[in-house]
């Protein structure tokens, strides 16, 4: 972190691009184009480190196209190398505007937990990521969604200790009120058309849980970490939203993009499940509980800022307006 700081003070003194936004004459530019944006774009790319040319030519080659790529990548965009609005809009942000970011986040990197455990699971929100780690090295990263705003995904560490195959829901009060209940006044069967039943409750407000199954709203599992937030990591049945940039759609748990592979990994050393045994449990019509050998730390975390493996500054947009708050608490006062 701190070596890109120093390189942005310093960018930040030699160019002033607060006052010269790019704007595209085009909708948008790929390989093969030539426009007089090209230049200003190709200044910023060498700048932050995407471009190793200093070349101020108006042609998109592919040199130029790689570059691209690699700033879209690290700023959480699809990596087509198509510069277009979403794009051009990260690079017209401030230097200051980056300064400050990396300074936020290098003050929530103080405020983590230590880590003493050799296998952890950080799940980072603003990048819609979970990863892995063994021993400080990256094992795996898994596309996740995670709550809208509305819904925010709560920030707080547990430790991992139950996996519950063909899970029930049991549907929280607040969506039973505020979703639920309406649907079961206009249509009488709501309950039995998504294999919802009532096992406890009043009639004001009752009970209500989802049966396991392929339509399941968790999916076929569950992980567990006890804590006060009623948040966890589950399956979903809603592949297709996993292939969304932006992918802010839950109700504050946690979908996970590869829920069989997480499960297969977590019972790693465990001679009674394989995959074979990992897939049957999923496929059951009661829940089964299983308890891990060991607990596992996870961290759900909220990093705009970060260094990843490779050495490469990212960057994500502060979907809760988290970075906000901490701005006007840092630098105002």
């Amino acid at each position: 972190f701190r070596d890109y700081l120093m390189k942005l003070l310093a960018a930040q003194k030699q160019y002033d691009w607060d006052h010269q936004p790019i704007a595209l004459s085009a909708t948008s530019l790929r390989k093969g184009d030539s426009a007089d944006a090209i230049k200003a774009i190709k200044e910023r790319l060498y700048v932050y480190g995407d471009y190793a040319a200093n070349d101020t030519t108006p042609y998109y080659d592919t040199a130029f196209e790689a570059a691209v790529k690699r700033f879209q990548k690290r700023y959480g965009l699809t990596p087509d190398g198509v510069i277009g609005k979403t794009m051009l809009s990260e690079l017209n942000d401030s230097i200051g505007k980056r300064i400050k970011q990396i300074r936020i986040n290098m003050e929530r990197v103080r405020w983590m937990p230590k880590i003493e455990d050799s296998v952890y699971i950080l799940v980072n929100i603003p990048e819609y990521r979970l990863h892995i780690f063994e021993h400080k090295k990256l094992v795996k990263d898994i596309r996740v969604i995670v709550g809208t705003t509305a819904n925010s995904t709560v920030i707080f560490s547990g430790r991992l200790k139950y996996i519950v195959f063909s899970p029930y829901w049991n549907v929280p009060s607040s969506i039973v009120q505020k979703e639920l209940l309406p649907a079961m006044q206009r249509d009488p069967n709501y309950l039995a058309r998504n294999s919802m039943e009532v096992y406890g409750g009043t009639a004001s407000l009752p009970m209500i849980r989802q049966k396991p199954g392929g339509s399941n709203s968790l999916g076929l599992v569950k992980f567990l970490f006890p804590n006060n937030y009623n948040i966890y990591l589950h399956d979903t049945p809603n592949r297709g939203l996993f292939n969304a940039t932006n992918r802010s759609f839950s109700h504050g748990c946690i979908r996970v993009g590869e829920p069989a592979w997480l499960a297969q990994y977590l019972l790693r050393n465990n001679t009674a499940w394989d995959s074979t045994s990992i897939h049957n449990a999923m496929h059951q019509t009661q829940e089964k509980w299983v308890t891990l050998q060991a607990t596992i730390p996870v961290f759900i975390g909220y990093f705009t800022a970060w260094v990843d493996q490779d050495g490469k500054l990212n960057f994500r947009k502060d979907i809760y307006g988290h970075d906000k708050k901490m701005e006007a608490k840092l630098f105002y006062r």
